[in-house]
C-alpha cells in the first residue's frame, strides 16, 4: 500500500499553530493510515508542544530558531513578522530535502507566502490554511476596495461611523469595526489575490452555516475548492481525578453559570492601567471570575476570583459553572465559545479581533461589547466594567436569558457541522480523497 506524505507548515504563533495541529488530528483520523502528516516547527515550538498527544501518523520536523522567540515577540511585531517572511524559507526547504517519503501536498499557513515559491520550484501542490474567519478573508481579499473607498491607510477619526457595504459576502460593517492597518503592516501580510492564483485549495477553520455568505461568495469568485472544517478544536484528553488542576477544583465549587472566564490573548494584551481598572471593576461587580493574566496581577481577590497564568481553555468553557467569556475575540476563542455554548463579552485589540467582535455582537447576537471604541486607546473605567459585568452575568435578566437561548442554538449548529453528514464532516472526507488520489 502506497504511503502519502503531507507536509504541514504552521505560522509560528499559538493562534495559528493550535488549530492547524487540530486539523492534522482530524485529517489523520480519516486517512486510514495511508497518509503521514509531517508538521514543521521551530526548535523552540517543538519544546512547547512536542510532548502533546498526537496520532501516530502525525510527526514533527524542525528548523532552527531563526526568528525572535515566542516570549516577548509582541514588543516588536513588525520585526517578528519580517523575520518570519525572510528567514524561514531556506531551512524549510532543507527539511524537504531530508524527508524520505515523497511529498504529496504542502498545507501551508496563508501568512507564509514564501511557501508558494518553494512549492513551485518542486512542483508540489499547496493547500493554503487561513487561521481566521471567512469574513476576515473576504475583507482582506478585497483590500483594494477598502482603499478605493478611503477606508484604509487614511485618518479614519472622522469616518468611523461610515458603512462598508460593498465587500461580497460581508454583512454591512462600520469602519470602526475593522482594525487600523498601516502600509508597513500590509507589506508583511499575504497578498491573497496573488496567493489564490497559485494554490490548489483553500482551507477555512469555520462553521459553514455561520459564515455561509462569505464562504459562498469566495467559492463563486475564486473558482477553486474551498473546504470548511467546522470549529476545528482539538479533542479533550481524559483527565484523571488525581491530575485535576487547582482551577478546575475551584470551578467545581461554584454554582452553575456563575463564573466569568477572562482571557485577553497571548500576543498583544491590554495595558497595565487597563489591567488595574479591570481588577477593580471585577471586585466591585461581585461576580465570580477565573482570569488568565500571566503574572501581571498583584493582590488578593478572595473566594470570588482566581487568577492563573494558563488553563485548558476549552475544558474551562465546557465547565457547568462558567456562564460567560470575556475575550479579546481571537478567532479560536470565538469558535470555542460557540462550541461550548458560552456567551461572550468582547474586548478586541487588533488584527481580526474587531471584525470578530462585530460578528459576535451584531450578526450572531451571542455577546456584548465591553470596549466600544476599538480604534481609540480608550481606558474602560472600573465603574463601567462593574456595571456591564454585573448585568451580563445576571441569570435572572430577560436580556441575558434571550442571549443564552441564541447561544444554545449556535452551539447546536456548530456541533451538527462535525457530525456524520454535517458540512465540516463532508468537506473533510472530500479533501482527504483529493489528498490520497
Amino acid at each position: 500500500m502506497a504511503i502519502n506524505q503531507v507536509v504541514v507548515m504552521p505560522y509560528p504563533a499559538r493562534g495559528h499553530l493550535n488549530p492547524l495541529m487540530s486539523l492534522c488530528d482530524l485529517l489523520s483520523s480519516r486517512s486510514d493510515g495511508t497518509t503521514i502528516f509531517t508538521v514543521v516547527v521551530t526548535e523552540e515550538w517543538l519544546g512547547l508542544i512536542g510532548s502533546d498527544p498526537k496520532p501516530d501518523n502525525v510527526r514533527f520536523a524542525t528548523i532552527p530558531n531563526v526568528i525572535p522567540s515566542e516570549h516577548g515577540r509582541g514588543s516588536d511585531m513588525i520585526g517578528f513578522l519580517t523575520a518570519v517572511q525572510s528567514k524561514m524559507e531556506a531551512p524549510f526547504e532543507e527539511v524537504l530535502d531530508q524527508l524520505k517519503l515523497p511529498v504529496k501536498l504542502i498545507i501551508g499557513d496563508a501568512f507564509l507566502s514564501w511557501i508558494l515559491d518553494v512549492a513551485d520550484r518542486r512542483n508540489i501542490p499547496v493547500a493554503a490554511y487561513w487561521a481566521m474567519s471567512a469574513s476576515m478573508f473576504t475583507m482582506w481579499y478585497h483590500v483594494d476596495l477598502l482603499e478605493q473607498h478611503r477606508h484604509i491607510f487614511v485618518d479614519l477619526s472622522e469616518r468611523e461611523e461610515e458603512w462598508i457595504d460593498y465587500i461580497p459576502g460581508l454583512s454591512p460593517t462600520k469602519v470602526a469595526d475593522i482594525s487600523p492597518v498601516t502600509r508597513e503592516q500590509l507589506h508583511v501580510s499575504p497578498n491573497l489575490i496573488s496567493m489564490m492564483k497559485r494554490v490548489q485549495y483553500l482551507l477555512l477553520p469555520t462553521i459553514y452555516e455561520l459564515e455561509h455568505e462569505a464562504v459562498d461568495a469566495l467559492r463563486s469568485e475564486l473558482h477553486k475548492p474551498i473546504y470548511t472544517f467546522g470549529p476545528n478544536i482539538r479533542q479533550l484528553q481524559p483527565q484523571s481525578h488525581e491530575s485535576k488542576s487547582k482551577y478546575m477544583t475551584w470551578l467545581d465549587s461554584k454554582p452553575p453559570n456563575s463564573v466569568l472566564y477572562i482571557c485577553l490573548g497571548s500576543f498583544l494584551s491590554v495595558s497595565t492601567s487597563q489591567m488595574d481598572e479591570i481588577a477593580a471593576g471585577l471586585k466591585q461587580s461581585g461576580v465570580n471570575f477565573l482570569w488568565i493574566a500571566k503574572g501581571r496581577l498583584n493582590g488578593s481577590f478572595g473566594d470570588e476570583g482566581l487568577v492563573v497564568e494558563w488553563c485548558d481553555q476549552i475544558r474551562v468553557l465546557l465547565h457547568s459553572s462558567v456562564g460567560g467569556f470575556w475575550s479579546h475575540c481571537g478567532w479560536n476563542s470565538v469558535k470555542e465559545s460557540v462550541y461550548s455554548g458560552v456567551p461572550m463579552l468582547t474586548f478586541p485589540i487588533f488584527a481580526d479581533q474587531p471584525l470578530n467582535s462585530k460578528v459576535v455582537v451584531d450578526d450572531w447576537r451571542n455577546g456584548w461589547k465591553m470596549k466600544k471604541e476599538v480604534r481609540r486607546n480608550t481606558l474602560v473605567k472600573r465603574g463601567e466594567i462593574a456595571e456591564i459585568v454585573s448585568r451580563f452575568m445576571d441569570n435572572e435578566s430577560v436580556e441575558r436569558r434571550e442571549m443564552v437561548e441564541r447561544v444554545k442554538n449556535l452551539r447546536v449548529v456548530c456541533r451538527v457541522s462535525i457530525e456524520k453528514g454535517g458540512s465540516a464532516a463532508k468537506d473533510v472526507d472530500v479533501f482527504i480523497r483529493n489528498i490520497i488520489i
